[in-house]
């Protein structure tokens, strides 16, 4: 075991498989020589040469596109969007080949390709730097999106992505990327993909959230506990395909539910939730569902991002009117 935090848990997954797989190659802006913005990818290079790691040119489409046909060819291309705002580019490229390739060639090519995306706000940056865009892509039938909220399950997920025969994205929270260590193992393992996580057990009401909102809703259960309430929370870990059995299990548990996510409002994960209760779990209702999520604007810029972001105090407040309804 080795204490880790994110980056250094995404680094050592990228460098299992890009060990024992020589079909894995891992590239996009800046992950070669420099080891990417935010060092995820440091050391990788000089180890593993710069066939296998290496630089893409500034194009999002084109470093899209290049793993299309290198996935068509047998490879398992791991591609990096510098920032989750600059692959608006690559779009195109996602809904129209590396989504429906599979079902396009009837089964002949599969399309082994795990997009990583720092992602979220939180760091103060500038535009195009701190989208949530997570539901825009669970929506595009062909993909998996994958969402890790600590070293151990960012490793494990990893591994699983990167195995998947089906393209992942997979939105690494860079607000927490070093905000959490913990001890993982430094063995190969993996974590299922498509299964969530209950973390704290609880009978007043569920909460469910992923990625850099876990860390803000545990802040929340601190005033939770202290004002009497249980709070059972639970990480989502996969955004599509949803755990839908997890999250209906734990309402009919408690009656409740309380969805935490940075996303705008609209439109989101949080809406499909709320669907799923009503059709898996409507009857065990004891208070409207409530989502906890950012306003539908753009993230802010710098000056003003505070106003944006998810708060515990936030949670806690809608924890607390949940439970008194």
């Amino acid at each position: 075991m080795k204490a880790m935090n994110i980056v250094n848990a995404v680094n050592d997954a990228l460098d299992i498989k890009l060990t024992e797989d020589k079909s894995v190659v891992v590239y996009g802006e800046d992950v070669g020589y420099e080891g990417g913005v935010f060092r995820v990818t440091e050391g990788l290079q000089k180890k593993h040469g710069v066939e296998r790691v290496f630089d893409s040119p500034l194009a999002e489409s084109g470093i899209a596109g290049t793993a299309v046909g290198m996935a068509a060819a047998g490879l398992r291309p791991v591609i990096e969007m510098q920032f989750c705002g600059f692959i608006y580019p690559a779009f195109n490229q996602i809904i129209s080949h590396v989504s429906r390739m599979h079902n396009r060639s009837r089964g002949k090519y599969r399309m082994p390709i795990v997009i990583r995306l720092p992602y979220g706000g939180g760091i103060n940056a500038l535009e195009h730097h701190s989208e949530s865009m997570e539901a825009i892509f669970a929506h595009i039938p062909g993909l998996k999106v994958v969402v890790p909220s600590t070293p151990h399950d960012a490793k494990g997920l990893l591994i699983s992505a990167i195995e998947s025969d089906d393209p992942v994205l997979f939105l690494e929270p860079k607000r927490i990327y070093r905000a959490i260590k913990q001890e993982v193992s430094e063995e190969k393992f993996s974590v299922p993909i498509g299964k969530a996580k209950v973390l704290s057990q609880g009978t007043d009401v569920t909460v469910v959230a992923y990625g850099a909102m876990i860390r803000e809703v545990q802040k929340a259960m601190v005033m939770a506990k202290e004002a009497g309430y249980s709070v059972e929370l639970i990480d989502l870990r996969t955004i599509y395909p949803l755990d839908k059995e997890t999250i209906a299990a734990s309402v009919k548990k408690t009656g409740r539910i309380i969805f935490v996510g940075e996303e705008p409002r609209s439109f989101g994960v949080g809406s499909e939730i709320m669907a799923v209760v009503n059709e898996e779990a409507f009857l065990h209702l004891e208070a409207p569902p409530k989502r906890v999520a950012a306003f539908d604007v753009i993230v802010p810029y710098p000056r003003g991002e505070h106003h944006y972001m998810i708060t515990p105090e936030k949670i806690f407040y809608e924890i607390e009117r949940t439970i008194k309804f």
